[in-house]
């Protein structure tokens, strides 16, 4: 699976270019096209359901390869997340586009329970090789964090961040209003060294 961008950032459209009979892992509402052949198989209604977004599908390629163009729902940036087998991602749960097979995402990761205690939380965990493809509120900027330094991110504006990183989140006002669910209320600080990736329009 070969990923390629155009039209951004402000309205992000990914290529994904499959090998013959590959599989990439996709929500439907999201394709804009696709080169003839290509089938879809909607997961069981059992399957992961993606956030705010409903079921996704399979869609796999025919003997000849083939392509998809995905493209978030709103205006924003589209952004490959190259995943090396080494080190997990904590993803944003709306960010989600698509995903090869060789990439898993892992339900009731023990440090995202921690850190929400217990409760669902707005972060998922993925692992595995391969380009994971996010759906961006807006352009994306890599903040690097020296050994050392902090940073503080605030949860609409966090698109992930790698298990290598440091992490603690916090009520901005502990008299305030807060959600685990959705960030609101919530701060995270960060620790170096590491990257984290932001995304400079929050989610909707």
């Amino acid at each position: 699976m070969q990923v390629h961008t155009r039209h951004t950032p402000a309205f992000g459209v990914a290529r994904v270019s499959l090998a013959p009979g590959e599989a990439v892992q996709a929500v439907s509402d999201t394709l804009v096209a696709n080169s003839f052949g290509i089938t879809e198989a909607r997961q069981s209604r059992g399957g992961l359901r993606v956030h705010g977004k409903g079921e996704p599908s399979v869609f796999t390629a025919p003997k000849e390869g083939g392509w998809l163009d995905l493209a978030p729902a709103g205006p924003g940036d589209v952004y490959p997340l190259e995943l090396d087998g080494r080190v997990g991602w904590n993803v944003a749960k709306q960010a989600f586009l698509a995903r090869p097979s060789t990439v898993r995402v892992d339900a009731g990761w023990r440090a995202l329970q921690v850190l929400f205690g217990g409760d669902g939380g707005f972060l998922e965990h993925y692992s595995g090789t391969g380009p994971l493809v996010l759906a961006c509120a807006g352009p994306v900027d890599a903040l690097k964090i020296e050994a050392g330094a902090l940073i503080t991110v605030r949860p609409p504006h966090l698109l992930a961040y790698p298990d290598t990183v440091q992490c603690r989140l916090r009520a901005v006002d502990p008299s305030g209003p807060q959600s685990i669910r959705t960030g609101e209320g919530l701060a995270f600080d960060f620790a170096g060294p590491g990257t984290v990736l932001v995304q400079a329009r929050k989610s909707p």
